[in-house]
């Protein structure tokens, strides 16, 4: 037999074609060495370019997979994805703080999906007032750009979003470049831990869109959180991998590509991360 692998406890909504949501996440989180116990929060009707209707799961059904999940495993880490009512977010935060009680340092990585990536809505409620529960559960928020200027006041800079996320839980946030239009993707990497510092990876943009990226990209920090690795080593490891799958990602129909998680993450050694600076 091999070694006991540690567990992420995953709440996201179900993808039919298989590149994003609970799929994206199973096989994200078991590249990085840890297993997916996964709660479905919403059936979607989607491809791999358009959402065409979500279907929230009841909340009384989200709160029982997961209790049972609870009750029979070690939790190590929680990834969230879309969870598409306001009911199923409230339903989700006291869940984790159940599992505070027991855990207090409990890491919970939220991905704070507010539409898909061509603009479709994924929750019946408004969007943001839909996540606002998980906010304050979350200790890593990993927004891309346009989801970091409807969650924070408008004409902040990118240090300021990042603070403006800080409170309840959350110490950390990765604020993702893929929005962006320079020729690198930047992720900055904002923490308010020992002190409040940022953090900067430089990837180079590829010239395809993809389906499921952002679920990737979470999953794998969870991952690797579950596995006992540093935040720092934690983000560095998952963006490398991530890169890697959207290298390798191949085509199932016209328009966006699907990630290929399927290998093992690589080990990070040594940490390249571009720049820190110390913000005072």
């Amino acid at each position: 037999m091999t070694a006991q692998r540690p567990c992420v406890l995953v709440f996201a909504g179900h993808d039919p074609s298989g590149g994003a949501g609970i799929q994206a996440d199973i096989e994200a989180i078991a590249a990085q060495g840890a297993h997916a116990l996964t709660v479905i929060t919403s059936l979607t009707v989607q491809d791999n370019n358009q959402v065409h209707a979500v279907h929230p799961v009841a909340p009384d059904i989200v709160s029982a997979q997961a209790q049972n999940l609870i009750k029979h495993f070690t939790v190590n880490v929680v990834k969230l994805g879309i969870v598409g009512s306001l009911e199923n977010a409230l339903v989700i935060a006291s869940l984790i703080s159940e599992l505070r009680s027991k855990n207090p340092d409990l890491s919970v990585v939220l991905d704070p999906v507010l539409s898909s990536g061509h603009g479709h809505k994924l929750a019946l409620d408004d969007a943001v007032l839909a996540i606002a529960p998980l906010l304050e559960v979350a200790t890593l928020i990993t927004p891309n750009l346009p989801e970091a200027m409807r969650l924070a006041p408008h004409g902040l800079t990118a240090a300021q979003q990042a603070t403006s996320l800080f409170g309840g839980a959350c110490r950390d946030v990765l604020l993702k470049g893929g929005h962006g239009q320079e020729q690198q993707v930047c992720n900055r990497w904002f923490s308010q831990r020992a002190q409040f510092f940022e953090l900067t990876w430089n990837w180079p943009r590829l010239s395809f869109e993809f389906h499921g990226s952002g679920c990737t990209l979470a999953a794998a920090i969870a991952g690797q959180l579950a596995c006992g690795h540093s935040m720092e080593k934690s983000l560095h490891a998952a963006q490398s991998y991530t890169q890697l799958s959207l290298e390798r990602a191949y085509p199932i129909a016209v328009g966006q590509l699907i990630p290929q998680r399927h290998f093992v993450a690589p080990k990070i050694n040594s940490l390249e991360s571009d720049d820190r600076e110390t913000i005072r």
